[in-house]
């Protein structure tokens, strides 16, 4: 219905005027525009105003605008199309990773411990190290003393003696502790794993220093005790500093919109504020999390927040989880890990507790967001919601979600498109985690479960596409790549390739598929009169170009409703 008076605002706008008047706030030109919009799949020529597409066609339109427009844009044959939608990530915590020690990019231990040790090096005792990004799969040298492929503390506990240190997993699901955290927390020979986590520890009971899952509030409950010493000027500082960070880097990768896989009550007052006062450069869309508790006392009465802040802030979502991640072994499977015999993975979350909060989205007419790596995981998600249907006959128009579906039993795959569930998946994760799926889950089910998008979309499934940043580079161009080829950049190794994505459908899911997955597809996701006039112009077209290229296409320049937000520097 949006779509409908947009257009009908700007016919009787445009109506009025004789074509030599037209004007725009902006005009782009000489394009190879892929719109995204299958009643006009290309166009050279683009008109906004105030925020939004007036007009897209041909050359014809060079006359109506080049003269009058307030500012006009030759693009030169360059590719163009909607901006990017990073459809699951979590942007304060990219914020913090530009901030904080990073480690995506270490190709073994000894580096994360260099870089611990030059941090430690700068700081008074007792002040606490962060960082992010480890993964233990992914080292190209032994390890002299591990488990499970985890390094012991020992080195890192010898370069910072005195300052605790917190190193997340990639997957944000286990943490690395030196001993100064763990002396600081308590841990002993006697501290027992909580529900849903696991303390890794040697022969004698000794804590190493990794804590999987609910284990992690083991440490990272003494690092929160730590911080409410900051004085909150500081802490707010830094967070502001952070969500600057996060914002450039999104806009400089082409990135307009990005949906927030869970944000606090704090956070999305913080976001809503600066909406509200223009002051933010992308589009936020963000779903709350938080527990049933913390949420039935009233707190969602004043949810949705549909587009505050004149369309740049959004919140009508709720996130959960029922695990953990596979690099972890925290992935709930139907059976035990190939490489860790008789163990299948955390139940993170009650069944319970997520069937209480998919209520108090019913309730608050919320989209319900389910965080679902391992195929029981899956299996159990798509039971909640199966199990609301009956008295909720329009549920399978509620675009509720299942992040993440990594791993699925194949015969669960029809029931995602029965009742309209979203799969809210991440291209790169597939790449990123080929090295070790194999040995986690052996072939079979790797093969016909890991990562199966073309299982997912021959069965009439939508797939979102996003990179779970700072889980992994927020780069879309690299989770595209992953998409259309299963194939990793560095060693080139493809993961099962029968399950990718055309390019027009990767291309999809990055625009207008991740919008329908925010009921956003009415004003997102492709180039089309009276929509928002977000775009991204590239260096290849995407739909073209060698697949190699894809990865290496450069940004040219990312557009936010109207507005140039980047631009390559030249």
């Amino acid at each position: 219905m949006k779509k409908f008076i947009y257009l009908f605002f700007f016919l009787l706008f445009f109506g009025c005027k004789d074509s030599s008047d037209l004007e725009a706030d902006l005009f782009l030109f000489n394009g190879n525009f892929a719109t995204i919009n299958p009643d006009q799949p290309s166009a050279s020529a683009l008109a906004i105003t105030d925020g939004r597409i007036a007009e897209v066609g041909g050359p014809e339109l060079v006359k109506k605008y080049q003269n009058t427009a307030k500012k006009s844009i030759d693009l030169n044959g360059q590719f163009a199309m909607p901006g990017f939608i990073e459809g699951h990530g979590h942007f304060s915590n990219l914020g913090k990773s530009l901030i904080h020690l990073n480690f995506l990019t270490s190709k073994n231990w000894q580096e994360i411990v260099n870089q611990v040790a030059e941090k430690a090096a700068t700081l008074e005792p007792g002040v606490w190290i962060e960082g992010r990004g480890w993964h233990q799969e992914k080292w190209d040298t032994p390890l002299d003393q591990q488990i499970h492929g985890y390094p012991f503390h020992d080195q890192l506990s010898a370069v910072s003696p005195n300052n605790p240190v917190i190193l997340y997993h990639a997957s944000g699901h286990a943490l690395f502790a030196n001993k100064a955290a763990m002396a600081t927390a308590g841990v002993s020979t006697e501290t027992p794993n909580p529900v849903g986590g696991e303390i890794v520890r040697d022969n004698n009971g000794n804590a190493i220093g990794v804590f999987e899952e609910r284990a992690m509030k083991v440490i990272s409950g003494s690092y929160q005790d730590y911080l409410t010493k900051v004085p909150e000027e500081e802490k707010l500082a830094l967070w502001e500093e952070g969500i600057t960070l996060a914002e450039q880097e999104c806009l400089a990768k082409g990135i307009t919109s990005f949906q927030d896989a869970g944000s606090s009550f704090i956070e999305i007052e913080r976001y809503r504020k600066m909406a509200e006062k223009g002051e933010l450069d992308l589009r936020l869309w963000a779903m709350v999390r938080h527990s049933y508790k913390e949420m039935d006392n009233g707190k969602l009465a004043n949810f949705p927040i549909i587009d505050a802040g004149n369309n740049f802030f959004t919140v009508r979502a709720i996130k959960t989880e029922v695990d953990g991640a596979l690099g972890s072994f925290g992935a709930w499977l139907l059976r035990p890990y190939a490489d860790k015999p008789n163990f299948t993975g955390q139940n993170t979350t009650t069944i319970e507790e997520v069937q209480n909060i998919a209520s108090l989205a019913v309730k608050h007419d919320l989209q319900l967001c389910v965080h679902a790596i391992g195929d029981r995981a899956n299996q159990e998600v798509l039971n909640i919601f199966e199990e609301l249907l009956p008295n909720h006959p329009k549920k399978d128009q509620w675009r509720w979600r299942i992040e993440h579906a990594q791993h699925l039993d194949p015969a669960d795959i029809p029931r995602f498109k029965k009742m309209g569930v979203i799969a809210s998946m991440q291209g790169i994760h597939c790449t990123s985690d080929a090295p070790f799926v194999v040995s986690r889950l052996g072939v079979e089910r790797s093969k016909f479960g890991a990562y199966p998008w073309r299982s997912l979309l021959d069965a009439g499934v939508v797939v979102a596409n996003g990179t779970d940043a700072p889980v992994e580079d927020v780069s879309a161009l690299a989770s595209i790549y992953a998409s259309v080829t299963r194939k990793r950049q560095d060693t080139g190794m493809e993961f099962f390739p029968e399950q990718s994505m055309t390019r027009e459908e990767a291309l999809y899911s990055y625009t207008l598929g991740n919008a329908y997955a925010a009921f956003e597809e009415e004003s997102k996701g492709s180039l089309e009169v009276g929509k928002l006039g977000d775009i991204v112009v590239l260096s290849n077209n995407l739909l073209t170009c060698e697949a190699e290229a894809i990865p290496t296409t450069e940004v040219r320049m990312t557009i936010v409703g109207g507005e140039v937000k980047f631009e390559q520097e030249k």
